[in-house]
């Protein structure tokens, strides 16, 4: 049976103009991503990872290419249909928590579910459903501020898979954790990718962290320079830079 990419881009290109006239940060890119797949995007600063993430999420645009996204093609939809695509399809991680500090680990959770008209009970259900998955479900009536850093992603985790998504994007997730609960994080993607099957891209600039994918994306000024098995590639592939 042929299974479908969830990701798909050929021949991505993007530029910002600014005054001093246009600058390429993405050149002729092309990724493919399986279903199930956990996949890490590793460059040095510059090279176009954060840009290459925020278009696989939607939240920018490619100036030439093609990018399909669960069999869609995102070039051709209206920004409701993006936001739309979005909530359905993906899950978002950053490196900042971006939780509501005044409102309780619950409701964080649920935030998504209430962009789908999903009424209070089954919000409250999902979210506190989603917090037990990462371990925080005796927490849920605490805001963020009464747990650690560490549970705060995890929060931030739980909030990325309340709307059961097929694809977590995760940008520098652990760049705000000490190494200890850093591990604890990956430990809890690892086991939502190979147990629930959910396919991660994830971006880091920590060597450590990329192995814990099964596959590195290394970008160097707007290129793919090595897609493969994280344990084939090179060490100058997997050197820690920033």
């Amino acid at each position: 049976m042929n299974v479908d990419p969830i990701i798909r881009i050929e021949r991505l290109y993007k530029e910002y103009v600014t005054d001093a006239g246009p600058v390429p940060v993405l050149k002729d890119v092309a990724v493919t991503v399986m279903p199930g797949e956990f996949v890490a995007i590793m460059g040095p600063s510059g090279s176009g990872k954060s840009t290459l993430m925020n278009i696989l999420g939607c939240l920018d645009v490619a100036t030439s290419g093609t990018y399909m996204l669960n069999d869609r093609d995102v070039n051709s939809l209206s920004r409701d249909e993006l936001a739309h695509l979005r909530n359905q399809v993906i899950g978002f991680v950053f490196q900042g928590f971006n939780l509501l500090p005044r409102a309780s680990l619950e409701d964080n959770v649920a935030l998504p579910l209430i962009y789908r008209g999903t009424p209070r009970t089954e919000r409250n259900a999902r979210a506190n459903e989603m917090l037990e998955k990462v371990g925080l479900g005796k927490y849920s009536r605490s805001r963020p501020n009464q747990i650690s850093g560490g549970q705060q992603q995890r929060v931030a985790i739980a909030r990325a898979l309340v709307n059961q998504p097929k694809l977590i994007l995760a940008d520098e997730p652990t760049g705000n954790l000490d190494t200890h609960t850093s591990q604890e994080i990956m430990a809890l993607f690892t086991e939502l990718n190979q147990r629930d099957g959910i396919t991660i891209v994830l971006v880091t600039h920590e060597s450590d962290i990329a192995a814990c994918a099964q596959r590195l994306v290394r970008l160097s000024d707007g290129r793919v320079v090595y897609d493969g098995p994280v344990e084939q590639a090179a060490p100058a592939h997997l050197e820690t830079t920033s």
